[in-house]
């Protein structure tokens, strides 16, 4: 036995199975990645320019698709031929900020004062009880991106997706990018994730904790599936909360990255069946999961990264079976509601197919 408790047999077994996820990793997940950048650089060139026709006819919407040392700020890769890009807006200063959870994962703006109406840069989407309307500013927006469609230099290329009241844009009809028009809550923390983080779970620590509430969230305004049961009209002036930022900056360090690369290319080869139950945010929001339950450093050593793969597999296969999988920061959120019980079927078996081979036969990898 060696000094952690591990045997030599042990090791060699780690070392073969991280041997065949390098080489994976080379391959396949470099493959899927450069990819996805191609893709990336190709749609937003239309969206900036769309985006551009939208800021000529109204200024309030200002783009903010930037490139930033090679990546694009407020992109969301979905899967490798969908997309979102978050456009913020400015000035929310006169509203405050309600989440009262009448809505899982979704909160509300209501003017601070009735007084201060005229001072709001979007007057005219306050209702008469003084919230700002997601759904009206999006309704707004739909009307001008389809404008902007119809005269961008990429006319030919792009159109807008029809029969849904979100903003989308089918590219060269391959792919499609969803762009919602969203606030950022910087410096605040969202009553609905006041649980986090866990107690008695030793991660993240409490420097890292304090970081991310400072970063905040952002609350977008886009379709959920909460609000389709709801049937007054207020709900569709609530905003969906998104913490991507908090999200990924939890996920720094060790192999963690490397670990959520692996899963989404098998997601993408073996398990986007019909329905689309697992997506890459699932899969993300596994990784967060097992962080707490593995919360050593020292368990995010590359040597570890088979174990981690394993064991976030499990899990999946576990959700999918109970048919929940609760959403990191917004415990009430079920990410599976909507999706049917024959998808989730079906991905659950080609996840425990993939299982089996990766702890039967770490070079199955080559063939996954």
């Amino acid at each position: 036995m060696l000094l952690d408790g591990s045997s030599p047999d042990m090791l060699a077994q780690q070392s073969k199975v991280l041997f065949e996820l390098n080489k994976y990793c080379n391959e396949r997940v470099a493959t899927r990645q450069s990819g996805v950048v191609k893709t990336i650089r190709e749609v937003c060139k239309v969206v900036q320019d769309v985006l551009k026709e939208v800021e000529v006819q109204e200024p309030r919407f200002i783009s903010s698709l930037n490139e930033v040392n090679g990546r694009y700020e407020g992109l969301d890769v979905v899967s490798p031929t969908e997309f979102e890009v978050v456009l913020y807006l400015n000035q929310m200063g006169v509203f405050n900020f309600v989440d009262d959870g009448t809505i899982p994962g979704c909160a509300v703006l209501k003017l601070s004062d009735g007084r201060k109406r005229s001072m709001s840069l979007w007057v005219e989407f306050i209702t008469a009880s003084g919230y700002l309307s997601a759904r009206k500013i999006r309704s707004r927006f739909q009307t001008l991106v389809a404008q902007a469609v119809d005269k961008c230099s990429y006319r030919d290329i792009v159109k807008m997706v029809a029969d849904t009241t979100e903003v989308k844009l089918r590219i060269k009809e391959r792919f499609v990018v969803q762009i919602t028009p969203a606030f950022r809550c910087g410096g605040i923390w969202s009553r609905s994730a006041a649980h986090w983080p866990v107690p008695h779970v030793a991660w993240p620590n409490p420097n890292l904790v304090a970081e991310v509430k400072t970063e905040g969230f952002d609350l977008l305004s886009k379709e959920s599936i909460y609000m389709k049961d709801k049937q007054s009209a207020a709900e569709g002036d609530a905003w969906s909360m998104s913490f991507k930022y908090a999200e990924d900056r939890l996920l720094y360090g060790g192999c963690r990255r490397k670990c959520l690369s692996i899963l989404k290319a098998l997601r993408d080869r073996h398990f986007d069946v019909p329905g689309q139950p697992i997506m890459a945010y699932h899969l993300k929001t596994l990784m967060l999961y097992e962080c707490e339950k593995h919360p050593r450093e020292v368990e995010w050593d590359d040597t570890c990264l088979g174990d981690r793969i394993n064991g976030i597999l499990l899990q999946l296969i576990s959700c999918l079976q109970n048919r929940r999988c609760p959403n990191y920061f917004l415990p009430n959120v079920d990410l599976f509601k909507g999706k049917s019980t024959t998808a989730m079927d079906n991905a659950a078996k080609q996840c425990w197919r993939v299982l089996r081979e990766l702890l039967t036969n770490p070079k199955s990898l080559e063939k996954l």
